[in-house]
């Protein structure tokens, strides 16, 4: 008399006999920053720079691919004048002596003589590029250049570099969404997530 097999399911291979279990689920992100928190924070944010360029417009330039989110939702809350623009840096790798260097460029071209420019990242680390970048805009003529990080990660940091205004500041642990990616999906999320539990955060 046959018993029916109630487990998991089983395959034939030959006279042998396998189980096939499920492969195992990736762990489900957690959230670490909710869509309402950042809201709230993102008007505090823009509340803080308006007053601080009552009277002027403001040039917002925009670090892609991580900053898009981040600026849209900024700049609408924004009460002062704004032009938008946005650039992406890329960084490549030369050879200089026994090492290599990193050149960092971006694209497109600013224009920014006599501007006051606010740029806009979803997450600082190292602070190398932010610090370029800065740079770059002040030799093309910008009157000031400040930094709004939606993500602030000061354990990384390899130079002196603070931002103007820092949404939340973040521990070691990797995160995504809200226009981060993990490293291309998720940038869609409208919270900031992580897949390592009790992920540290302040703002």
């Amino acid at each position: 008399m046959s018993v029916p097999h109630m487990g998991p399911p089983l395959a034939d291979v030959g006279q042998a006999r396998f189980t096939v279990t499920e492969a195992a689920q990736p762990q489900a992100p957690t959230v670490v920053i909710g869509a309402e928190q950042i809201r709230d924070r993102i008007r505090q944010l823009a509340r803080q720079i308006s007053d601080d360029y009552r009277g002027t417009t403001l040039y917002c330039v925009g670090v892609l691919e991580d900053g898009f989110i981040f600026m849209a939702d900024l700049v609408r809350e924004l009460d002062v004048a704004v032009i938008c623009q946005f650039i992406k840096p890329e960084h490549q790798e030369i050879p200089q002596g026994a090492g290599t260097a990193t050149e960092i460029f971006f694209s497109p071209e600013v224009n920014v003589p006599g501007a006051h420019v606010l740029l806009v990242q979803g997450l600082v680390e190292t602070g190398i590029t932010s610090e370029f970048l800065m740079r770059n805009l002040l030799a093309r003529g910008a009157a000031s250049v400040k930094l709004a990080a939606l993500l602030d990660r000061p354990s990384s940091r390899r130079i002196s570099l603070q931002p103007e205004y820092v949404g939340f500041t973040v521990d070691d642990r990797y995160v995504f969404g809200y226009g981060l990616g993990a490293p291309e999906l998720s940038r869609n999320l409208p919270y900031v997530a992580s897949r390592s539990q009790g992920a540290s955060v302040s703002g």
